[in-house]
């Protein structure tokens, strides 16, 4: 081998070798480049792992506050539903209510028209075809629910009675009522007028 050939050789040695590193350190410089990325990913998903959990827990709470919100608005519709449906079955109940307090003081006066003394056979014709009248009138309203409340003779009872005046009869028991001034009158289980009366002492 000539000394040219030899020269040759070893630049050509020299130039293999000078590839072959920079070869190796782009590799190497590529290995820390995946490096540090694997590691950067590393990190972003353990902090995206950290905020879904953070939005997961907004959400349960959230969903948990909708729920009670929901349950507190059922309640409030099924009283409201409840209350409803109790007000309807008290105003068929007591529908007549207010034309039987209308109609209270016809009966008073109709039982003034019986007290009266008659003689004549026109006024006694009168009174019987009254009689009449007033025992349709209050069939019909008995009909519909209306109730006498009995009083005299009976204890007084502050719920039934309206004490008006006072008396004294050693015969019958104190709180007993003597004398029924006005008819009370209920309408089914509902007091529409107490009976006005004299207690005995």
């Amino acid at each position: 081998m000539s000394k040219d050939e030899n020269k040759e050789l070893n630049e050509e040695t020299v130039k293999t070798a000078a590839v072959e590193g920079d070869n190796l350190t782009e590799e190497a410089s590529t290995s820390a480049s995946a490096a540090d990325e694997a590691a950067e990913n590393t990190d972003s998903g353990e902090a995206e792992t950290d905020s879904c959990g953070t939005r997961i827990a907004e959400l349960e709470e959230e969903l948990e506050r909708k729920e009670d919100k929901y349950l507190r608005l059922l309640s409030d519709f099924e009283n409201f539903k409840r209350r409803s449906a109790a007000d309807m079955q008290a105003a068929e109940k007591y529908r007549s209510q207010r034309l039987m307090l209308e109609l209270l003081p016809v009966l008073d006066n109709f039982g003034r028209a019986f007290d009266a003394e008659v003689t004549s056979e026109d006024a006694l014709a009168l009174k019987k075809g009254m009689e009449m009248i007033y025992q349709s009138f209050r069939s019909a309203m008995e009909k519909e629910g209306l109730e006498e409340i009995g009083a005299e003779g009976k204890e007084f009872d502050p719920n039934y009675h309206h004490a008006v005046m006072q008396g004294q009869d050693d015969s019958k028991p104190s709180n007993t009522v003597l004398e029924e001034l006005q008819k009370g009158y209920m309408l089914k289980d509902r007091i529409l007028r107490p009976s006005m009366v004299k207690v005995n002492e």
